[in-house]
């Protein structure tokens, strides 16, 4: 020990001219080696240990004696503890605080606050460092990229490392080394006071707090990170004591300290923070009113410096809250109000007062009791919902989303208790004692927000409509039912989600009419859509919602009394309640598709509960009940609409559960009551029927023939043989009878095929079987069109040789015109024929295609008869019905044998340009479709004589037409080339609602996906194809006639003409990327401006100039300028509301690139604006205003680069900007003079006793334009002279001006009808009159 003193005296007598040095710029005095602070650390050690003072002593003694002062050992260990070497500084740190506790240590004297700052500086040194890795370590390692950060490095570097201690290198790490150093510091904070050392006491807190944040990155071991943390929160409180100064500047102090590490994104380190002011600051706060300042203003500072980020931001409201519940019941509602004002201050503050709303009522208790409507209103919790309710509109997307979204999750926390209830009623205003004002404001701010134009916003409100509906019993009202029903269809998969729980929720909970047709209408539809996570919810809430529903009708006994004044409907509805209105709905035309594949995809899954067909049929015996109860007619009576149908698709997967008893005796009613002679109305009115509309009541009794007939066929297969084969039989008769309506010969046919099958035990022998009666059929059927067709012959030669022609009022024009039996024999059998065909194409048409041959050809007249004076009479205008259905069934033969399709396709397409008949076009349509899917290379050449009919008058065949191209379009039977795109286009523009509807789904949806370049690279050629433009030489050799031309296009500068040409314009511009808006506003200036300008494009045809102003107005547009946030968001799917950090970066990229390459665009383009300007000019074009606008929008971004972009052409710039300068003041003076015509209009008309509304309105519009010193200044110019004119007028009364000396001074009036008396005042006109240099009067002239 003696030795190890030695050897630390020489080293400080080395050093001994640093001894006593006062000199604050002189050089510290060299460290302590290693080893001496290891003797030094053990003799420490041991005198600590043991109590032993004489090792100690003897130090300072040999000190003494060799003249060394105890500071000069201090500032040794000092220099040692800045050394770069982590093991040597933590190591005399140690030394430095065992030194200071050592007993009787001149801790007064040894202390200073730079060997203080020393100490600190090490430890965290020692936290900062890394492991090193030798070279070759560092050749073998290979460099990988780092992911998420530093996040997770010490956990994964730590398990790598050895315990430090002093023999280790300095690359290896203990955490452990700092205990001790730790426990020490914590002791000497009892002995020192650092009142007088304020900075000392700054950056030990300072350095206390970083530990944990530091530690994080080097210790995984989360024991040894939370004692290094409990170390750190004992000296933290140790400081909190008077000795250590003003105990509310150490609390404020150490709470902004603190701040950071409560908004940090690590656990641990949050933890430590949070731990330390809910308890030891809280528990200072007790006894300290300043303290407890400190803590109360806490929850602000954090608020101020909260991250924008949502998961940082979340992590910052957590923690405030965890302070906030801290603090007293008063300071909490302090805060509150504090939130409340947020939510009216800047952007960021609202979005985290959104959060901290939520939060609050979440989490803080309210002690006082709510009892009053008066007391519920002056709760705070009613101040913050109706803030929140505010901020579910605000100007920002991110905050209505949030706030939307938070107010949702209030909805479901307050809804458990009926106070809270109440409040929730009295804000949302679905309560009792709201204003009726109220809630139609919520209601009208949630239908706008499902609709808004934000993704996230329209899913938080969907959110916030599902779980009102569901918890607070709220019904959604017919507009809000519209809209939910619209966002069913939404681009984004999450919206349509969101809109389908929203509306089955309202369904579930209020199943009315209203409710019921909305959802039919808008839910099954999603079972063709493309996601199948939506298609399975489909079928998930279609078997909840109306098959499990329609199951759980129960055995219900029929009423005793037969009382005859009840009505039936509501005898059935007391029965079999809310069945009526959704099996009546389900049969519409709209739905029944959809029903139809969801019970199908139910049925393939074996989802569907044999329940469902019992309760049908319970339905359907119910009705017959009631009716035959009352003693009615059996031969009226119908099943409810929808029920025989919903059966026919559930008996196909529930065959067993059919009884066939129930579907004979039905079969017997219908067939034997209900029919009546084919052509007159059925007098069928039924238990749903109506008695006004008895063909309504015909058509539906037929339905429920043809659903009837699909049960029987679907459970065929279990029929008993005999009664089967006994159907088939009389199928077969009712068939050959060619009397039924035409939709029921579709389901006799199908039927019988099914028991064809039934019957036979083999494929082979069934086909033999089905041909068989096939062939049977078809000869009758043939027959009778052979019999209609000689009588028509031989009904033409009589009337050709009646002279003169009958007229159409005489007994046998008549009996010539009037329906007839065999006419409607004939219809029936040449329908009968197409559905013969298609179950069975091989049958034998040898004798088929002749008689359909003569009656589709009857219109077409040989050119010799008409040199003829004979009159001739067709088939087609005596029989247009039998004309329509002979080519109908022609297409269906055409689809079974392709070798007629070669001969008769042109024939059909002949049909389809010259006939005046809309029925015929449309049949025509939709069989050319089908060649289309069947022969696609033969009606490829055809496709462009199609695409008229998107210009038919009819409504109805521009929309089959759009839909069918569209599904050959989608499904690639044809191709978007050629003209067949830009024919598209005017569907976008159709007088129909519905077609445009349409065209929007698909140019916004389908097509941005499919063919995301298609609007890019057609959208020149549209401008010119809109405005029937051939002055260009790029398209004058166009293929298609002028008739076709003019036909698809939107000739004429009419407003009406334009706004439609940029509706389509605007249209395609949506669907473009960024990069392509680029490119097309290159192609505009370049193929469109500058050709004009190198005079190949000739302004001097009209719809050149047409061209020309649409150009001008696209590229003057808001939606060819690129915006920060324009993306396609059906493409990006479901994005965050925020987005992320790498989002937020590319988007500030891809902004200043776009800038700058905007810039470059414009530029270039100046000179070709500047050269067609000049050619204008020169042509005096009525088109320079429209240009010059173009100009004004297209530099209104760029005023101050205007020097910068025209640096080479200093002249053009100085041109540019005169021009623009003159056409601002023109366009401004007109503006005034427009104005101030109207304002003295106005004045005139007003009496003095004018009410004082009518003289402010003047008076506003004067200010709102004289805002601008433009207009000011044209005001003035032009009421100058308005005011001269006048003068002159009073003057002049239209003769001829004499000398002035022969003038006599003119008596002008005043504006109140007085005189003016003096002379001067006169002569001051006349001269102020002659000084104008010309006025331009149209009065006057």
């Amino acid at each position: 020990m003696e030795e190890a003193v030695s050897r630390i005296l020489t080293e400080l007598e080395e050093a001994r001219c640093f001894d006593g040095s006062t000199n604050l710029h002189s050089q510290p005095p060299p460290p302590l080696s290693e080893s001496a602070l290891f003797n030094l650390q053990s003799l420490l050690d041991n005198s600590i240990g043991t109590d032993e003072q004489q090792p100690v002593d003897r130090l300072y003694e040999d000190l003494s004696a060799k003249s060394l002062s105890p500071s000069s050992l201090i500032r040794a260990i000092a220099s040692a503890m800045d050394e770069p070497s982590p093991r040597v500084s933590i190591l005399a740190s140690k030394v430095y605080l065992s030194l200071l506790l050592a007993p009787n240590a001149p801790v007064f004297t040894l202390f200073n606050p730079m060997d203080f700052l020393s100490f600190l500086r090490s430890m965290r040194r020692f936290l900062k460092q890394r492991p090193r890795t030798t070279p070759n370590q560092e050749s073998i390692a290979p460099k990988r990229k780092r992911k998420g950060g530093v996040k997770g490095k010490g956990l994964r570097n730590c398990a790598q490392r050895q315990s430090f201690n002093g023999g280790h290198h300095d690359g290896e790490f203990d955490a452990r080394v700092l205990y001790p150093v730790l426990e020490r510091l914590g002791i000497l904070m009892s002995l020192i006071h650092l009142d007088r050392f304020p900075d000392s006491l700054k950056s030990l807190v300072e350095t206390v707090i970083d530990i944990p944040v530091l530690a994080l990155e080097v210790c995984s071991n989360l024991s040894i990170y939370s004692k290094l943390t409990n170390l750190c929160s004992r000296i933290l409180s140790a400081t909190l004591r008077p000795e250590h100064g003003d105990l509310v500047s150490i609390a404020a102090e150490v709470i902004k300290s603190l701040s950071p590490l409560i908004l940090h994104h690590k656990d641990q380190a949050r933890a430590f923070a949070l731990e330390f002011v809910t308890i030891q600051i809280a528990n200072a706060a007790k006894e300290s009113d300043g303290v407890k300042s400190a803590l109360v203003n806490l929850p602000r500072y954090l608020v101020q410096k909260a991250p924008e980020k949502s998961e940082p931001r979340a992590l910052a409201v957590d923690s405030i809250m965890e302070v906030v519940k801290v603090m007293e019941f008063k300071d909490q509602i302090g805060f509150v109000d504090y939130v409340v004002k947020m939510t009216r201050g800047k952007s960021n503050l609202r979005l985290l007062a959104s959060d901290l709303i939520s939060t609050l009522i979440m989490s803080l208790s309210d002690p006082v009791a709510v009892d009053s409507e008066s007391e519920l209103k002056d709760s705070w919790r009613f101040g913050c919902l109706v803030a929140l309710v505010q901020r579910c509109s605000d100007a920002g997307a991110t905050i209505r989303a949030r706030a939307l979204s938070n107010l949702a999750h209030l909805v479901v926390f307050l809804s458990d208790n009926d106070k809270n209830k109440a409040l929730l009623k009295e804000v949302l205003g679905s309560g009792d004692r709201h204003c009726k004002k109220n809630g139609s404001e919520i209601h009208a701010r949630l239908r706008k927000r499902c609709v808004d134009e934000k993704a996230a916003v329209r899913k938080a409100a969907l959110f916030l409509v599902t779980k009102c509906t569901a918890l607070l019993g709220g019904s959604m009202d017919g507009d809000m039912l519209k809209t939910v029903g619209i966002a069913c269809s939404d681009p984004l998969v999450s919206i349509r989600k969101a809109a389908m729980l929203a509306l089955s929720e309202a369904f579930r909970r209020f199943p009315d009419e209203s409710v019921t047709v909305e959802w039919l209408h808008s839910i099954p539809r999603l079972i063709a859509d493309n996601e199948s996570s939506i298609q399975e919810e489909c079928e998930n809430l279609f078997q909840e919602l109306v098959l499990d529903r329609l199951s759980r009708v129960g055995s219900s006994s029929l009423p005793r009394d037969g009382s005859r004044t009840l009505d039936l409907k509501r005898q059935f509805e007391l029965l079999i309640p809310g069945v009526l209105d959704l099996l009546k709905e389900i049969s519409h035309a709209e739905v029944m598709p959809w029903v139809k594949k969801v019970c199908a995809n139910l049925g393939k899954k074996k989802r569907l509960k044999p329940s469902i067909a019992v309760s049908l049929q319970k339905i359907i015996g119910t009705s017959e009940s009631l009716w035959l109860r009352q003693s009615l007619p059996p031969e009226k009576w119908t099943a409810p609409p929808g029920a025989w149908f919903l059966l026919s698709e559930v008996s196909a997967y529930l065959v067993k559960e059919v009884d066939w008893e129930f579907l004979h005796h039905h079969w017997k009613i219908l067939d034997d009551h209900g029919r009546t002679e084919f052509g007159s109305p059925v007098a069928q009115v039924g238990l749903f029927g109506d008695e006004n509309n008895p063909e309504s009541n015909s058509i539906a009794w037929a339905q429920d023939r043809v659903f009837l007939l699909q049960t029987i066929s679907n459970v065929s297969l279990e029929l008993p043989p005999e009664p089967a084969e006994k159907l088939a039989h009389e199928l077969i008769k009712k068939v050959e009878e060619f009397s039924m309506h035409s939709t029921e010969v579709n389901a006799h046919v199908k039927t019988l095929k099914t028991l064809c099958k039934r019957q036979a035990m083999q494929s082979a022998e069934a086909d033999t079987l089905i041909l068989t009666w096939v062939n049977q059929l078809l000869s009758k059927a043939s027959q009778i069109l052979e019999k209609y067709i000689s009588k028509h012959r031989k009904a033409k030669k009589d009337v050709n040789f009646i002279t003169p022609p009958p007229k159409s009022g005489s007994r046998l024009g008549k009996r010539a015109t009037a329906p007839s039996k065999s006419l409607s024999r004939a219809i029936t059998a040449a329908y009968t024929i197409g559905s013969l065909i298609i179950i069975c194409p091989s049958a034998d048409i040898t004798t088929i295609i002749p008689l359909l041959h003569t009656i589709i050809t009857s219109g077409n007249r040989d050119p010799k008869s008409n040199k003829l004076p004979i009159q001739t009479v067709s088939i087609k205008e005596t029989a247009p019905s039998l004309y329509v259905q002979a080519w109908l069934t022609m297409g269906k033969i055409c689809l079974a044998d392709e070798k007629c399709a070669k001969s008769y396709i042109p024939l059909f397409l002949q049909e389809l340009e010259n006939s005046d008949c809309a029925a015929l076009r449309n049949n025509l349509v939709i069989t050319m479709a089908d060649f289309c899917v069947r022969y696609t290379a033969l009606v490829d050449c055809y496709l462009t004589k199609i695409t008229k009919c998107l210009r038919d008058p009819c409504e109805l065949v521009r929309r089959h037409t759009f839909i069918l191209l569209s599904r050959l379009l989608q499904r690639d039977y044809v191709k978007w080339r050629g003209v067949l795109f830009l024919r598209f286009l005017f569907s976008l523009v159709d007088e129909s609602e519905k077609i445009r509807q349409l065209a929007d789904f698909l140019f916004g949806n389908i097509l941005k996906v499919k063919a995301p370049l298609l609007a890019y690279n057609s959208f020149v050629e549209a401008i010119y194809v809109l405005n029937d433009c051939r002055a260009h030489s790029g398209h004058n050799d166009s293929k298609a006639s002028r008739a076709e031309s003019r036909l698809f296009s939107i000739r004429g500068n009419d407003e009406s003409s334009r706004r439609k040409r940029m509706h389509i314009y605007v249209s395609l511009l949506k669907q473009m990327s960024p990069e392509h808006l680029l490119a097309t506003f290159a192609k505009l200036c370049s193929e469109i401006l500058g050709e004009a300008s190198d005079g190949k494009l000739s302004m001097d045809d009209t719809t050149a100039r047409s061209v020309l102003q649409d150009t001008f107005d696209i590229l003057a547009c808001k939606e060819i300028r690129l915006s920060i946030n324009r993306g396609s968001s059906s493409e990006s799917g479901d994005v965050d509301e925020e987005g992320g950090e790498s989002g937020g970066a590319s988007a500030a990229r891809g902004k200043v690139i776009t800038h700058v390459v905007r810039k470059s665009l414009i530029q270039n383009s100046l000179p070709i604006f500047t050269e067609l300007k000049r050619l204008m000019e020169s042509k005096n074009s009525p088109l320079i205003g429209s240009l010059m606008e173009c100009l004004l929008v297209l530099l209104k971004d760029y005023k101050n680069d205007i020097d910068d972009m025209l640096v080479a052409d200093k002249q053009l710039q100085k041109e540019l900007v005169y021009d623009i300068q003159k056409y601002e003041a023109t366009k401004a003076k007109s503006a005034a003079a427009a104005a101030v015509n109207e304002m003295q209009k106005s004045t005139n008309y007003i009496s003095p006793e004018a009410p004082p509304h009518v003289r402010n309105s003047i008076s506003k519009l004067t200010s709102k334009l004289q805002k601008d010193s433009r207009v000011a200044s044209a005001i003035a110019d032009v009421a100058a002279a308005a005011t001269a004119k006048s003068v002159l007028r009073e003057v002049n009364r239209g003769t001829s001006t004499p000398p002035l000396g022969s003038l006599s001074l003119p008596k002008l009036k005043s504006r109140t009808g007085g005189n003016n008396g003096a002379n001067t005042s006169r002569l001051n006109v006349i001269e102020s009159v002659r000084k104008r240099q010309s006025f331009d009067s149209d009065e006057e002239n």
